[in-house]
């Protein structure tokens, strides 16, 4: 951007500067170095004005912010009154509950009326098609206690004791396989606290744990399925095409492999089939080598973080969901920028929408 061209003495003809006073000639060239000083620090100034303009209008979908750290009532257009009443319009195909086939139900009660609604008159008869109306209730849950009673018998003959031991495919920990399983789930899947596990399995099913136990089976469950996690992160690593991204992630140290808390890391990779999650306390080159593997050939999918740029740039395709935010923010710019980003941002729309 430039505020001022050209030069002050630039534009007096030469005959008149030849003319003119050395004192005069003296402060038209202080003033043309004070106009250019001044027009260096508007220009700087001007600068920061628009980055701070671009904080202040940072919302999602210019930036990669999340959705919930918009402003209230930010990107909401009004949507004009339709004049229709509210709900379903005439022609729509309702949807109504879906219910349990018949051999599912634990029991069936038929109810006949026994006189007309209208007259009085007695009714008889059967509906083979009656209204069915299904009420769903969750069974009372017990804990399933096994105890198993480990006797010690002494030797008549030398006089030691001996007791029996368990069998070696039982659980140490005192806790069977779906108890694991549900640890899994209430942990991973919906990611709920060793506290609110602990108080889940008291609450819904009766179970008493202590939190170190929660931890333990955890550690079991995620032991059993690593075989499966490993042919998936090979399968991730063989793709032709794979999507990767990252994010900050709550990681503490009670799996004891985070001694110093660092700050973790929630890997993704996606592919059409499947979609592999990794925890890494670190956001680096190192980790993105471990996750895509270090002989990845196929193309990736990602934004322009420094940690995938060891692939190809012939095998790099920018998130167009990342390249949308970013022309939105350079056409919220003045000038050329503005010009640029208003043209660019429909097309990115339509390359979108042909994706989808």
């Amino acid at each position: 951007m430039e505020l001022h061209d050209p030069s002050i003495i630039e534009q007096i003809p030469p005959d008149d500067w030849e003319k003119t006073p050395a004192s005069v000639k003296k402060m038209v060239e202080l003033m043309a170095q004070r106009i250019e000083s001044l027009e260096q620090q508007a220009l700087e100034l001007l600068q920061v004005q628009q980055q701070l303009l671009e904080k202040v209008n940072k919302t999602s979908k210019n930036s990669s912010s999340p959705p919930s750290s918009d402003p209230p009532g930010k990107g909401q257009k009004s949507r004009k009154k339709s004049g229709k009443k509210r709900g379903g319009q005439p022609g729509h195909e309702g949807r109504g509950r879906n219910l349990y086939p018949v051999e599912k139900c634990s029991s069936v009660i038929d109810h006949h009326p026994v006189k007309c609604r209208c007259c009085g008159e007695s009714l008889q008869g059967e509906d083979t098609h009656p209204y069915r109306h299904q009420i769903v209730e969750i069974p009372p849950i017990e804990p399933i206690v096994i105890e198993h009673r480990l006797h010690q018998l002494t030797c008549g003959r030398c006089g030691t004791s001996t007791r029996a031991t368990l069998p070696d495919d039982f659980h140490p920990t005192g806790y069977g396989v779906r108890v694991v399983a549900t640890v899994a789930i209430l942990s991973g899947l919906y990611r709920n606290s060793h506290r609110m596990v602990q108080n889940a399995l008291a609450d819904l099913f009766g179970v008493s744990m202590s939190l170190g136990t929660v931890n333990k089976l955890r550690l079991e469950a995620s032991n059993a399925v690593a075989n499966c996690v490993d042919e998936a992160k090979l399968y991730i690593q063989q793709q032709e095409i794979v999507a990767a991204d990252e994010t900050s992630f709550n990681q503490a140290n009670i799996d004891g492999c985070n001694p110093q808390n660092r700050q973790a890391w929630l890997w993704v990779a996606v592919t059409p089939l499947v979609t592999f999650f990794e925890i890494a306390l670190t956001r680096c080159t190192t980790a993105a080598k471990n996750l895509l593997g270090e002989n990845f050939a196929g193309i990736l999918t990602s934004d322009r973080h420094g940690a995938y740029n060891w692939v190809d740039i012939e095998r790099r395709q920018l998130c167009w969901a990342h390249l949308k935010r970013e022309f939105i923010k350079i056409s919220e710019r003045p000038g050329v920028s503005k010009e640029f980003g208003t043209r660019v941002c429909p097309t990115t729309r339509k390359v979108i929408r042909a994706m989808a």
